[in-house]
Parts: C-alpha cells; sequence; structure tokens
C-alpha cells in the first residue's frame, strides 16, 4: 500500500447456532379452528396485543427512549472511533519513532567509520534473533545485499530515499507468511543503500484485536442502552398508566380512588400529589353537593308547608279580613325566611366560586369589626348582654368589606343568640404578620368533637331548632376566609366559645 497502512481485510465469521427442532405447525382447517378459539376466549387480549406495538410507537416516551438511545449510539460509536483511531496513531507513531531513531544512528556510524564499519554494525545487529521486528538491508549497486537479515531487496520498492512501505516473507514454525513491514531508505554514495525497517505485523495484530474488542464493546453498549431505554419507557408508560386508569375510575364514579405513590419525590409522585390533591377537593364538592341537596330539601320541606298551609288557611277561612291579613302577612314572613336562606346559600356560593388572593380592596380589619359592633350594640343591650371591642393596633388585610362584614355579623349574631348572659369581646391585632379577629362569648360553648362538622351547610348543634336560624352563618364565615387566603379556627374560652379569623396582613409596595 502507498501509505503503508495494513489493510482490515480479515473480518470475524459469526456462526449462527443450530436452530433446534420444533414441531411443525399446524395448518389448514385445524390451524384457523384454534385461532378462532382463542380469539373467543381473550377476545380482549388478543385485542391488546394487537394495538400494544402501535400505541407504543406513538407513545411520548417511546420517542423519548428512541432519542435516548440515537444519542447513547452516536456518543458510543464517536468514543469509540476516536480510541482506535489513538491506538493506531499511537503505534504508527512509535513506529516512525523507532526507524527515524535507528537511521540517525547508523548514518553517524557511516561518517565515522565508512562503508565497511557500518557493514560491520548492520551485521552484528543481524546476527541472532533479538526478537524486536527490526529489519535492515546493505545493498551494493548492482542490488547484491552486503549485510542484513533480508534475503534480497523488496519487490515494487523505490529506490529513493523516503519512508517506504513493503511486505516481506518470513518463515514462521515451518511455513511462509507474509508480513507487513514500515521502512526507511538511507542513500549511500556511490550507488549503495541502507534499508532500515520494523516488521509491523504484531502492529497489525493488536490494531486488528483492537477494533474487534472495540467493535464487540459497542455492541455490548448499544444493546445495553437500548434495554435501558426500553426499561425508561415501561417504567414511565406504567407510572402514565396509572393516573390513566385512576382517571378512568374516577370518571366512572368511584371518587374515592387516589393515584398510587411511591415515595421517591420525583416528578411523577409530585404529579400525583397534586391530582390527589385535586381529587380530594372535587370529592368534598360533591359531597358537600348532596349534602346540601339533602339538607335543602330537608330544611325548606316545613317551611314551605306552613307557606302552604296559611294560605289554604287564608283561602277557605270565614270571610275576615282581619284574619285573612293575618295569614297573608304570616305567609309573607315565611317567604321572606325562604328568601334569607336562599340568599345565604347564594352567598356561600358566591364566595366559594369567587378567586382566592388579593381580592377588593386595602382596608382595615379593626374598622371592619367596629362598624359591625356598633350595629349590634342595641340588639345585645335588649338582651343584657355587653360588647366589648379592643382594636388598638392597625390591621390592615385586603379583601371585600361586604363578605368581611357579614361574616363578622354571623359570628356576633351567633353569639348573641347561643352565648348566654355574659359578655362578648371583639378584637383585632396583627400577629406574626397576620392578622387576627376574635369573637368570643361566655355561653355554653361548642364540644370539641363537633367542631370539624359545624361549618358545613344547615349543621345546627340546637336540637329543638326552636331558635331562628338556618345554620348557614358559619359556612358563609368559612367561605369568606378561604377567599381571602384565610382560615378560622373554634376554641374554648374556658367557659364559652372562641372564634378566630386569620388573614395574611396587607402590606403596601415600597
Amino acid at each position: 500500500m502507498p501509505d503503508g497502512t495494513t489493510n482490515f481485510e480479515d473480518t470475524v465469521a459469526l456462526r449462527a447456532p443450530s436452530a433446534i427442532a420444533a414441531p411443525a405447525p399446524a395448518t389448514g382447517p385445524a390451524r384457523e379452528a384454534s385461532i378462532g378459539v382463542r380469539e373467543r376466549l381473550f377476545p380482549r387480549m388478543a385485542g391488546a396485543l394487537r394495538r400494544a406495538p402501535g400505541r407504543l410507537i406513538r407513545t411520548h416516551a417511546f420517542r423519548l427512549a428512541g432519542l435516548y438511545f440515537l444519542v447513547f449510539a452516536i456518543s458510543v460509536i464517536g468514543v469509540l472511533f476516536f480510541m482506535y483511531w489513538a491506538s493506531t496513531d499511537f503505534i504508527e507513531r512509535q513506529t516512525e519513532a523507532t526507524l527515524d531513531a535507528e537511521v540517525t544512528g547508523l548514518a553517524e556510524q557511516y561518517a565515522q567509520r565508512g562503508l565497511s564499519g557500518l557493514v560491520q554494525i548492520v551485521s552484528a545487529r543481524t546476527a541472532g534473533d533479538r526478537g524486536d521486528g527490526m529489519l535492515y538491508l546493505v545493498i551494493n549497486p548492482d542490488g547484491r545485499p552486503l549485510a542484513g537479515n533480508i534475503n534480497g531487496w523488496p519487490e515494487s520498492v523505490p529506490t529513493q530515499s523516503g519512508s517506504l512501505a513493503f511486505q516481506i516473507e518470513v518463515r514462521v514454525k515451518g511455513r511462509d507468511e507474509t508480513h507487513p513491514a514500515r521502512g526507511v531508505l538511507f542513500a549511500i554514495p556511490d550507488g549503495y543503500r541502507l534499508l532500515v525497517g520494523r516488521d509491523i505485523s504484531d502492529a497489525a495484530t493488536f490494531r486488528n484485536r483492537i477494533k474487534t474488542t472495540l467493535l464487540w464493546s459497542g455492541l455490548l453498549a448499544l444493546v445495553l442502552g437500548l434495554a435501558g431505554g426500553a426499561l425508561m419507557s415501561r417504567n414511565m408508560l406504567r407510572r402514565v398508566e396509572q393516573v390513566n386508569r385512576t382517571a378512568e375510575r374516577v370518571v366512572a364514579g368511584h371518587l374515592s380512588d387516589r393515584v398510587p405513590l411511591r415515595g421517591s419525590g420525583d416528578e411523577f409522585d409530585q404529579l400525583a400529589a397534586n391530582l390527589n390533591g385535586m381529587l380530594d377537593q372535587i370529592e368534598r364538592l360533591m359531597t358537600g353537593m348532596r349534602e346540601v341537596t339533602d339538607n335543602v330539601a330537608h330544611d325548606l320541606k316545613t317551611p314551605l308547608a306552613r307557606l302552604r298551609a296559611r294560605l289554604e288557611l287564608a283561602l277557605l277561612g270565614p270571610d275576615d279580613a282581619k284574619e285573612r291579613r293575618g295569614a297573608i302577612r304570616a305567609a309573607i314572613d315565611e317567604a321572606d325566611r325562604l328568601l334569607a336562606t336562599f340568599n345565604a346559600l347564594l352567598n356561600i356560593a358566591e364566595a366559594e366560586a369567587s378567586t382566592r388572593g388579593n381580592v377588593g380592596e386595602p382596608l382595615d380589619l379593626g374598622e371592619v369589626a367596629q362598624a359591625v359592633v356598633e350595629l349590634y350594640e342595641p340588639v345585645a343591650e335588649e338582651q343584657g348582654i355587653a360588647l366589648h371591642l379592643d382594636c388598638t393596633s392597625p390591621t390592615p388585610i385586603r379583601g371585600d368589606r361586604h363578605l368581611l362584614s357579614q361574616a363578622v355579623a354571623n359570628l356576633l349574631d351567633n353569639a348573641v343568640k347561643y352565648g348566654g348572659a355574659g359578655d362578648i369581646t371583639v378584637s383585632a391585632q396583627c400577629v406574626d404578620e397576620r392578622a387576627m379577629l376574635t369573637v368570643a362569648d361566655r355561653g355554653p360553648g361548642v364540644p370539641e368533637a363537633d367542631r370539624d362538622g359545624i361549618f358545613n351547610r344547615f349543621v345546627r348543634l340546637e336540637r329543638s331548632r326552636s331558635t331562628p336560624g338556618n345554620g348557614l352563618g358559619l359556612s358563609l364565615v368559612r367561605a369568606v376566609a378561604h377567599r381571602h387566603n384565610g382560615s378560622v379556627a373554634l376554641a374554648d374560652n374556658h367557659p364559652g366559645l372562641r372564634v378566630c379569623l386569620d388573614f395574611p396582613v396587607y402590606r403596601l409596595a415600597a
């Protein structure tokens, strides 16, 4: 070869193992009947198996795994090519450096000792087998060898000075072999020539071994990369399928089903946690809707029946204008109570449906409480109750003044109705960047077991239901608190009940 490189013509032949004998498949009607039985017995499984390849190819996980495998394959091929190129380049540079050093040394000897000294040195170096693969040859102008371990001038080798590549016949274990060689030609005056070369068959064998090793390593790496991509795709599909199955069950009516968590804290666990939170909220809303429907049907049935009875008595009773006006007035009062119930439900729905966050306008929670307290002072005085207001420091928040006033009014209304004859204290203050409004009474309080459910619609702890009301006051208070990113909590006042509304403090931007 002109460039002196080795041709990689030797290839490794891979023989496939002999096929293991297997029974011949059924053909004809028997095979068709067998397939028909399987299709009838397992129609869903057969359909799933037919759809699986196409479904897998269309998934984002499969495309992601394919892209991962492509990048991995290009990276592996690039790394292996670099390793092969670096190894072969190192061997060739080492060979060239060895030849240059030998030629330089022999040229110096020729300059000092002449042709006879050069022949002596070459004869000494070629005496015996040095085992380093070095080749030497000194010839006269007629081409007759004077010294060296090569029988004659190699065929098709030019006679000009410089690097060259050739082949030599070497006897190995009783048989002749052709080995590649690299050499340098040094021209001596009067037509004499010195050839210094090196047998590079070992280097060629080493390169072939590196190529084979890198090839198998690359194939193994690609197989492992393909298996890793398939495993990653399978795990992703399994997690996504869990979400899909849970969604299908929820759509089918199983609202209590949730996406399973692995506890790894990865993106899928975060997604599953968010979905489960959303499903919890949907379940609460659906449960609340059912409870509202049941409670509306239960609590409005009696007032509607009374309203109809009074109108019927007014229609069928004696023709007395005074009694008829009284019946109509009673019917109007009953209708007003029904309208109040529906208005309360609408207010709760409006508060719950509104977007949570920075709603309304900047205001002072203490001023809202003061306005409501002034409104309820006459009612409290009639029942012998003293209202106390404690709003010494500003409590700035951002909210809807009308809704907040209605929430505070509901709390005061409950305290006046059920707080007994003791005092009622209303306070507003800021604690740790939170605006706190507290309504405390000296009544019987609320048992701890009933505190969680008392905020539900139409819940009344008064079993006799003799006191006016519809059981929607605290539901509206909770809805208003949630709308303003706040909370409401019940606690003992020893004796009595203390209700605390908690809102984030609003600070003007500097």
